[in-house]
């Protein structure tokens, strides 16, 4: 195994790549009583056109497939159940599907080695019969409906519709009720052997374990060793133009006040460090926007908004900045962002001070075991790579670099989302 020292934070992450291209990364505790067992492929909502591994030709699948198909990971054929399995020892057990890849866990303080095989193996042991998938549409067409009336569910798309043209992060993850019954048992089958085999996988273990134990437990799992693996994976994606899809979108909904959104796309094919960009916006963010900046007392003064608060994503070959607000004069409170989107300029002290505060958090972060697996997972997909020296590079952010970094950074390729309250006297 190797070391991975995250430095300044007293902790160590044990990697090792297995023969089956599995990536291990462990991160023991001593002062815990739990643990937390994840196991993900790197495949989410995504990923809908491609080569399966047993074919010449690329295929199609129906959107929400990969979401489908996590759920249909739980029917097992010896009718064990996951959630029976971990209940047993006082276990919980879960799964998750994003637009980059689905997740499997298992988090408890007891029968370690048990949990950790009994993941491998109902994760590795896929089984799809024309009856049950029938029977899963109607449960995930429920689930999509319910999603249909959620309202910061329905913003949150409009506005990556807005920002994106091509790109499949514009895709509802659950797909459409019709997408949905188009799935067939094949299709989880090609989607499964493509992307499940463990050279397309990791495993993030977190807490109270031995690490030569779990490694013996991993290196031993039956499944894993008889698993389909190393075989090329060819996905297709159309490339996203830099222009947004529609500069202005004004929707009518079932909500209280109207929400109002303002994505910038930004294209990241001449940016060299992608988690240094990052991190350069996230300081502009936090010192132009954030909760204690005098652009957020002007908007409380003058009673611009109730709610405001901005995100960054990364999005393929883009990085997305958000301001989501709820306001009842979406065109004033538009313009003050604009009119500060136009100047970058933040002070030394300001960097210094927000710096502090990061080193903080990443402190407080490591004792988390949670939170030392999310912040992991976060590298893998988001950089394919820890970062091991996050403390180092937070003291390193200088207003020169920042200066450098953002001086060509275009802010107004944005799009404007207005939902307003359905008007009852139309209905």
């Amino acid at each position: 195994m190797k070391t991975i020292e995250l430095k300044g934070l007293d902790q160590n992450v044990y990697y090792e790549k297995l023969e089956n291209g599995l990536e291990v990364f462990l991160i023991p505790y001593q002062n815990k009583s739990n643990y937390a067992m994840h196991y993900l492929t790197k495949y989410g909502s995504i990923h809908t056109t491609f080569t399966p591994i047993d074919q010449k030709n690329k295929i199609t699948v129906p959107d929400g497939i990969a979401h489908f198909l996590e759920h249909k990971m739980f029917e097992q054929e010896d009718g064990m159940d996951p959630f029976t399995f971990a209940a047993k020892t006082g276990t919980y057990s879960n799964a998750s599907t994003n637009f980059e890849c689905t997740r499997y866990y298992f988090e408890g303080n007891q029968a370690f080695k048990e949990n950790l095989n009994y993941l491998l193996d109902f994760v590795g042991n896929p089984y799809f019969t024309d009856e049950n998938v029938e029977k899963e549409k109607g449960i995930i067409a429920e689930e999509i409906k319910q999603y249909d009336d959620e309202v910061e569910w329905e913003f949150e798309e409009q506005l990556k519709k807005a920002l994106l043209q091509k790109d499949n992060h514009r895709v509802d993850i659950a797909g459409t009720v019709d997408s949905i019954y188009q799935i067939t048992k094949e299709d989880l089958y090609h989607t499964y052997y493509t992307f499940y085999q463990p050279s397309n996988m990791f495993l993030v273990i977190s807490g109270d374990f031995d690490t030569e134990e779990a490694m013996d437990i991993i290196k031993n799992n039956e499944t894993l060793n008889k698993a389909k693996t190393n075989f090329k994976i060819d996905v297709f994606q159309e490339k996203e133009p830099l222009e947004v899809n529609e500069k202005k979108v004004e929707v009518e909904f079932h909500v209280m006040n109207t929400k109002v959104g303002y994505g910038i796309k930004i294209p990241l094919k001449n940016v060299k460090d992608k988690y240094l960009f990052s991190l350069y916006i996230g300081l502009f963010l936090t010192i132009k926007f954030g909760l204690s900046s005098y652009f957020r007392e002007e908007l409380k003064k003058e009673q611009l908004m109730t709610s405001f608060y901005t995100e960054r994503e990364l999005v393929g070959d883009y990085l997305l900045i958000l301001f989501k607000a709820d306001s009842e004069v979406p065109e004033k409170l538009i313009a003050k962002i604009q009119q500060e989107l136009e100047g970058i300029h933040v002070t030394e002290e300001e960097i210094d001070r927000l710096k502090k505060v990061w080193i903080s958090s990443e402190v407080v972060m490591i004792d988390n075991i949670n939170m030392s697996l999310e912040n992991v997972v976060g590298d893998i997909m988001e950089y394919g790579k820890i970062i091991p020296n996050k403390i180092d590079i937070f003291r390193s952010l200088n207003k020169k670099e920042y200066d450098k970094m953002l001086e060509n950074v275009d802010f107004t390729n944005a799009s404007i989302v207005i939902m307003r309250p359905k008007d009852s006297n139309k209905e």
